[in-house]
């Protein structure tokens, strides 16, 4: 095994895969094919806590769940705040990156308690689930997906948002900025999967992870299928609602 081959961790897969978000995996696999892929299942120790990741996923849960892996993450905080300070590479999908909250507030008002990584909360709205269609900007890049939620976020992310949101909702329904972007860490409620609807995203994703010249996988599909959805998600004429 050559010693510079790219580590990929996904946290609990088994649990957290919802929304067809495994799929950003199975892109990266597709394009990565020398990388090796570490699937966490919920009772083993994450391979970051030991430094042995060069880039941590986790997907969307159950609202139940994110409790679980609240508590089975706690002993690894320390080891998780140092990473994303460090410049690891994470993308945390859907609302996976709640769990790295302050809290996360019932609708009854109680509240469940967070790692505490980020400055922020999330609220659940469990009898109004929010589903929408976004056109972002990140960087340059125009970003496209969905949104599937009972929960909103608070807090200013004004100095560390994903992306832009041109057409569409941020964090919750007052706010233009969507997600958060700490060091090389990406926290986003879009879903879809991100990866394979966003080839240009992926590209500077990879060459993040330090890979120079990127060559995405079924490029010439992925890049027509993402021309075509840009010009429909710009259409005024579609609702995104």
């Amino acid at each position: 095994m050559p010693e510079n081959k790219l580590r990929i961790e996904i946290l609990y897969p088994e649990i957290c895969n919802l929304f067809g978000d495994t799929g950003n995996i199975r892109y990266l696999e597709r394009c990565l094919p020398d990388a090796e892929f570490i699937y966490t299942a919920f009772n083993d120790e994450p391979a970051f806590v030991q430094g042995g990741a060069d880039m941590i996923y986790m997907a969307s849960t159950t609202e139940r769940t994110q409790e679980k892996i609240i508590g089975k993450l706690m002993p690894y905080r320390q080891q998780l705040k140092d990473a994303i300070e460090s410049d690891k590479v994470m993308l945390f999908t859907g609302n996976s990156m709640e769990i790295l909250f302050n809290y996360i507030e019932n609708d009854d008002g109680s509240r469940i308690e967070g790692l505490g990584i980020f400055d922020f909360y999330a609220k659940r709205y469990m009898f109004n689930r929010y589903n929408s269609m976004i056109l972002a900007k990140y960087k340059d890049i125009d970003i496209v997906g969905f949104r599937t939620q009972f929960t909103m976020t608070f807090g200013d992310n004004s100095d560390c948002y994903f992306a832009a949101v041109e057409r569409g909702d941020g964090i919750n329904k007052e706010s233009k900025l969507e997600g958060i972007h700490v060091h090389n860490f990406f926290g986003t409620n879009i879903v879809g999967p991100l990866l394979v609807l966003n080839p240009y995203f992926t590209a500077d994703l990879l060459k993040t992870l330090g890979i120079e010249n990127p060559e995405l996988a079924f490029s010439e599909e992925i890049y027509t299928a993402y021309k075509n959805r840009l010009a429909e998600f710009k259409d005024p004429g579609v609702k995104l609602h």
